[in-house]
């Protein structure tokens, strides 16, 4: 999922004296390391597969215990009235860095990441396609993860966000387009008291991940990403390649549809272009955020169309 420029401020203001005051009581066990062991970053898991302690994003979501010891986070969410995926408080310790990185897998092609920062300083730096913005506190933002980004923490303590990812909804796209037309400027944000929002309609996703993907999704996920290459004869060989691959999904999905027994059809369908694409050098195409175009088919469509089934461990890594 994309918005049109690197960096999205929308027309909100949340406490940060309460937003601070929840994350404080929180106990420093519920704080996990990164599960990549990127120094000085951590995170408290608040919206989970099943509500579990886990850093996995796939399965119905469910709050987790820390999330209901936050009853303003609670109103937040509600306000932003979007559909809930896995969110949580991430945390980047004095002098720590966010390396620089592009997400391109499925799962960040389909959510939207909203940054409110609840403890900060004037040291962090959040860049993204070469734009650079200090958040304060309270405030509310999304970014284009599709571009380069990374985030560094020159000051003195720690930095501490509430990352909520969402599929969207109705308000929050209303949201999006109040906060282009305002841009930057305070005025424009509205305040949200702790205590004014009801919270018992909130809404968590419980689907996320396909199964097995329809030619539908397949075709839109490879468009998008061809109309950002170079174009060329190494683009047309490349396309002519995937529209037969396309094709043959489709009559796959045609017979089978989601049904798993087609599985390793699917599967060997898959192995097969990723043998063409590497024939013909695909991975000389570069996308504008520079990232080949068969890293970015690889992690985006082959990866996540016909995945093969596995155990769900209880902590497991998020990227």
């Amino acid at each position: 999922m994309k918005i049109d420029r690197p960096l999205l401020k929308l027309p909100r203001q949340y406490c940060a004296r309460t937003l601070a005051a929840e994350v404080a009581a929180l106990p420093p066990s519920a704080w996990l390391a990164h599960p990549g062991r990127i120094m000085g970053n951590d995170a408290v898991p608040l919206i989970t597969p099943d509500g579990t302690i886990t850093n996995a994003f796939a399965g119905p979501m469910a709050p987790t215990d820390h999330l209901r010891a936050c009853p303003y986070i609670l109103e937040i969410m509600a306000d932003l009235e979007a559909v809930w995926g896995r969110s949580r408080l991430m945390g980047l310790a004095p002098g720590a860095i966010v390396p620089e990185h592009v997400d391109v897998g499925h799962y960040w092609r389909t959510h939207l990441r909203i940054h409110i920062p609840v403890v900060t300083n004037p040291g962090v730096a959040f860049t993204c396609e070469g734009e650079t913005v200090n958040m304060a506190a309270g405030e509310c933002w999304i970014f284009d993860s599709f571009r380069i980004h990374d985030v560094r923490n020159s000051g003195t303590e720690k930095r501490i966000h509430l990352v909520l990812d969402t599929v969207g909804g109705e308000k929050l796209w209303d949201l999006m387009r109040e906060g282009e037309r305002a841009g930057r400027d305070p005025a424009a944000a509205k305040f949200i008291a702790p205590g004014s929002v009801a919270t018992g309609n909130l809404r968590y996703e419980q689907i996320n991940t396909p199964d097995i993907m329809s030619v539908w999704e397949v075709r839109c996920h490879v468009d998008f990403l061809l109309e950002q290459a170079e174009p060329g004869d190494l683009l047309d060989n490349s396309r002519q390649q995937l529209e037969r691959f396309l094709h043959e999904w489709g009559a796959l999905w045609a017979q089978f549809g989601a049904d798993s027994v087609a599985q390793p059809s699917y599967q060997a369908l898959i192995e097969q272009i990723r043998r063409e694409l590497q024939r013909i050098q695909t991975g000389r195409l570069v996308l504008p955020n520079g990232v080949p175009l068969d890293r970015a088919l690889n992690e985006l469509v082959f990866m996540a169309a016909a995945p093969a089934p596995a155990p769900t461990p209880a902590i497991s890594a998020a990227r």
